[in-house]
């Protein structure tokens, strides 16, 4: 947890594990170890875990607790965590990020309540809630409103970050790139951003954003932590080719509902033990297999160096 107390040091490309099940369905945290051992050693920035990709409404409260736990154990300060802790409900919000904190999570992503569609003070009074019991974590709000039904509006964010000294940023996983350029304008640039959305995650670093938090670093970790370290050392030319390059990963992640398909090629390439999804997702089809196959060729010089 040593990135806690300076989160402004947890930058560039944050990888989104997937949660990794066995056959039978039961949480696969041999697996899981394996997969971040993978990411540390590919050059990834940071590690997250329990955001869309990793499946959190599928699992209990215990779930999610043993596989942040696992993940901290595995990363072991060598780079920032920020776990998933959000759910649509209140306690178990704040169950999940108290064990986050007690397992050294240098900050805790919180997704916006699902389901409900509270307003914008509803949503103001929830994050503040949560900031609030946990002074000492640095909180990361994380906006997915293809997923939760509700978008977080810029001037809430700045709010937030106005009147919670521990709210530091946001994930931001809207296609609508205007939202991040206002996200910024309000809260001024000492506000952390990271895309959510694979194809945006380059162009938000010229308008000063922190990183991203991609779930196309689940086949291709090494390009993904690249693309960011050549934008900042200028070599633009290079993050566009490899921002390019990932084309087909990213499409790849989408041919069904994501993780079914990265988790297909993931256990096919003999990283995790199952490609299980639970309900309600179901396993990669075999009518989508052969799409996945070409975009894998497509794509597959990037996933030579990972």
């Amino acid at each position: 947890m040593k990135w806690r107390s300076d989160p402004s040091r947890i930058r560039g490309s944050i990888a989104p594990v997937i949660t990794p099940f066995a056959a039978d369905g039961t949480l696969d945290l041999a697996s899981l170890r394996g997969l971040v051992r993978w990411q540390l050693a590919s050059g990834a920035h940071g590690v997250s875990i329990g955001g869309s990709t990793g499946e959190p409404s599928a699992q209990s409260a215990a779930e999610r607790i043993a596989a942040i736990r696992a993940v901290a154990a595995e990363v072991d300060d060598a780079v920032p965590f920020l776990p998933g802790t959000g759910s649509a409900k209140l306690d178990e919000t704040l169950e999940i990020t108290a064990a986050a904190r007690e397992a050294g999570a240098d900050a805790a992503l919180v997704i916006t309540p699902y389901y409900a569609r509270p307003t914008q003070e509803a949503l103001y009074r929830w994050f503040a809630t949560v900031a609030g019991e946990f002074p000492d974590l640095p909180i990361v709000l994380y906006n997915v409103p293809s997923r939760t039904a509700v978008d977080v509006a810029p001037e809430t964010v700045a709010r937030l970050f106005r009147d919670c000294d521990n709210v530091v940023g946001v994930k931001e996983t809207t296609k609508d790139f205007e939202h991040f350029s206002r996200v910024l304008h309000l809260c001024g640039r000492d506000l952390m951003v990271w895309s959510g959305i694979e194809l945006l995650g380059l162009p938000l670093l010229a308008l000063g954003g922190a990183g991203f938090i991609s779930a196309v670093s689940n086949l291709a970790p090494w390009a993904v932590a690249r693309m960011y370290e050549a934008w900042e050392a200028g070599d633009h030319e290079t993050a566009r080719e490899l921002h390019y390059g990932l084309h087909p990963l990213v499409d790849l992640l989408f041919v069904e509902t994501n993780p079914a398909p990265a988790k297909w090629v993931l256990a096919r390439e003999g990283r995790i033990a199952s490609d299980h999804v639970r309900p309600p997702l179901i396993p990669l089809t075999d009518e989508a297999r052969p799409r996945v196959d070409a975009l894998l060729a497509q794509g597959a010089a990037l996933l030579e160096k990972s």
